[in-house]
C-alpha cells in the first residue's frame, strides 16, 4: 500500500490560532518561533505552518481529502472558541505509554474495548481514549491513579467532544 504525503495550502495564516491548538491538543510539539505545530493523531503526522497544514501516512486522495477537511475544521472550531481557551506558548512534554501503562489498574479487563492495558494506554497517550473508558479508574479505590494520570497526562482535545451544560465534561466516577 502507497502512503503519501499531502500539504494543504490556504491563503489565510493561520499561525495565530497554533497557541490555542498547542493548548486544546494533547501530544503537540510546538515552535512559536517558527509558526510549527506537530501532532500525531491516528497514525498520522501532522504539522500545521503558518499557510499550510501537511499529513503523512494518507492511503489516497480521497482520504487525504477527509483529512485535511476535517484539519480546516478542526482549526476553525478551535479559533471560534479562543474565548475558552487559554492559548499554550509552551512545549507539551507526551508521557510514554508505559509510564501510563504503570499507572493504570492492570486489570486487563477489556471493558474500555482494549485487549490489554498496555493497548489502552497507547491509546491513552495518542489521545484515541479518555480516561473515563476505563471503568476501573472510576471507582474509589483507584482515585490515587486516575489522580496521577491526570497529572502526567494533558487534557483530552476539548475541540468537538460533548461537554456537560457548565463547559465541562460530565464527572464519571463512581463511589464503587
Amino acid at each position: 500500500m502507497t502512503q503519501l504525503l499531502i500539504i494543504g495550502g490556504s491563503d489565510a495564516d493561520i499561525s495565530e490560532a497554533l497557541p490555542y491548538l498547542n493548548a486544546a491538543l494533547r501530544g503537540t510539539v510546538y515552535n512559536p518561533a517558527a509558526h510549527v505545530l506537530t501532532w500525531k493523531q491516528g497514525g498520522h503526522n501532522l504539522a500545521f505552518h503558518a499557510y499550510q497544514i501537511a499529513i503523512s501516512n494518507v492511503e489516497d486522495r480521497q482520504a487525504a481529502v477527509r483529512e485535511i477537511e476535517g484539519l480546516v475544521e478542526l482549526v476553525n472550531r478551535t479559533w471560534e472558541r479562543r474565548g475558552e481557551i487559554v492559548p499554550n506558548l509552551e512545549t507539551h512534554q507526551c508521557p510514554t505509554a508505559m509510564s501510563v501503562f504503570k499507572l493504570l489498574p492492570g486489570t486487563n479487563c477489556k471493558q474500555c474495548g482494549q485487549p490489554t492495558c498496555s493497548s489502552f494506554a497507547l491509546k491513552l497517550v495518542a489521545a484515541q481514549v479518555g480516561l473515563d473508558d476505563c471503568a476501573p479508574l472510576q471507582m474509589a479505590a483507584h482515585i490515587d491513579r486516575r489522580t496521577a494520570l491526570e497529572t502526567v497526562l494533558p487534557p483530552m482535545p476539548a475541540i468537538g467532544r460533548k461537554l456537560g451544560p457548565s463547559g465541562a465534561r460530565p464527572d464519571t466516577r463512581r463511589e464503587d
